[in-house]
């Protein structure tokens, strides 16, 4: 549904500098297509049936995307105090929650016990000790290590029990009185090599029938998240039937899906706020620089070592420099963030398909995980982002490409397009 972001992106630049020049008029702003949500959910459904989603709020805590998962029957991942405030105050039952933190403060678990969240995880035996003390009645996932050497983040490193651990880590559990109905594991951030998650479901086989054997109903695993849209619907396939396999019978799936909901549904825009021109008789690229950076809605440059290909807003909201004209053809940039720290570079080398000025605006797809959940204030720069919300399902499933284009430019205005929220859905909408 580019058209229709490309028409709320050009509407917005069109009502800015009406007022003079506002500070509002020189920040980055997002457009989310909750639609784009609703089809991720819909693609869930039909390729995962098994497997019930509980959307991992760390990737991306925009209170109206929480709001459309929850109508839309998703479970909930958590990991801190604010993230389980953020989803109940929506309504959610407790038992749509699950604390999927295996190490965690003692007012953690105090907070989750009063608010009636049960379900929660542990991978080392001083944790248990901490949950007997202050969630006594808590239902347990056991984590279990698991790793894709190829994910963008293997968070092995930091989580998760080796498989020779566990047998001690279930006694202990049974020694405290403590009920454990669950295995948990995480192969990665950004997983592609489905032969780890097949060997961390054997793995929690293994730690199913040690839990029987100490007399522990173990009915429930979590294959935590990872999941890529981009090969979703060629590689969950296997691991749909790796999961019937190996529990035929008597197993309740969920996962801990985050980017594989949020990343595709949001459009970053940033505006050009100074350029340099190379002068010097080395080839370099000139440099842009744009108001938002690696310390703002870019750590993914940083953390996942992300290549970004933005495109330069196609409208005639651009600055002409005091009337000059554009110059056509390829041009070479490496973008940096507004910070005075030199690691604040954005893309490194790129071409654009014309000359960008000061005033120009970037586009960049694909921006809903792990953008604003990890943005800084760092150097006095707001963290916050304006969203512009829309529903491009509402438009309807048979309107070809053509026929919405003429809808939008044949009579539709800003308040139109913007989705109101909130807003609630029936879940039959995305059978």
């Amino acid at each position: 549904m580019d058209p229709l972001i490309d028409f709320l992106i050009q509407t917005r630049l069109s009502n800015m500098g009406q007022n003079g020049v506002t500070i509002e008029d020189d920040e980055p702003f997002f457009v989310a297509d909750l639609g784009q949500v609703i089809r991720q959910h819909r693609c869930w459904k039909r390729n995962l049936p098994d497997v019930h989603p509980f959307y991992a709020v760390k990737c991306n805590s925009d209170p109206n995307l929480l709001r459309l998962l929850a109508e839309l029957g998703t479970g909930f991942d958590c990991a801190s105090i604010e993230e389980l405030r953020s989803v109940l105050a929506l309504g959610v039952d407790p038992a749509r929650i699950i604390f999927a933190n295996p190490c965690k403060a003692a007012s953690s678990l105090v907070f989750a016990q009063r608010a009636g969240v049960s379900w929660t995880t542990f991978d080392n035996l001083d944790e248990l000790d901490t949950i007997k003390r202050y969630h006594p009645n808590a239902l347990l996932a056991l984590r279990i290590f698991a790793s894709d050497s190829d994910a963008l983040i293997d968070l092995s490193k930091k989580y998760g029990a080796p498989i020779d651990s566990t047998w001690r880590l279930l006694q202990r559990a049974q020694a405290l009185g403590l009920e454990v109905s669950g295995v948990s594991f995480h192969v990665g951030t950004g997983a592609s090599n489905l032969a780890s998650y097949i060997k961390a479901i054997q793995q929690a086989k293994t730690v199913v029938e040690q839990g029987k054997a100490l007399g522990f109903v173990i009915n429930v695993l979590d294959i935590g998240g990872g999941f890529q849209d981009s090969n979703f619907e060629k590689f969950v396939p296997k691991l749909q039937a790796a999961l019937r396999r190996e529990f035929p019978t008597g197993m309740r799936f969920m996962a801990e899906p985050g980017r594989y909901y949020a990343r595709s549904a949001y459009t970053l825009v940033c505006k050009v706020i100074s350029r340099r021109l190379q002068t010097g008789a080395q080839p370099e690229p000139d440099m842009l620089y744009q108001n938002d950076g690696v310390y703002g809605s870019f750590m993914n440059v940083l953390i996942e070592k992300e290549v970004l290909h933005p495109s330069l807003v196609s409208s005639g909201f651009h600055s002409l420099e005091g009337g000059s004209k554009r110059h056509k053809g390829k041009r070479r940039y490496s973008i940096w963030g507004p910070t005075c720290d030199s690691t604040d570079r954005v893309v490194k080398e790129m071409d654009m398909e014309s000359e960008v000025k000061v005033g120009d605006w970037l586009k960049y797809t694909h921006m809903g995980a792990y953008t604003t959940a990890t943005a800084t204030q760092f150097n006095g720069f707001p963290s916050h982002r304006h969203v512009t919300y829309l529903n491009s399902e509402l438009i309807g499933h048979r309107k070809s490409r053509k026929s919405m284009l003429e809808h939008l430019y044949g009579g539709w205005t800003y308040k139109d397009a913007i989705l109101p929220i909130p807003v609630r859905y029936d879940a039959s909408d995305t059978q």
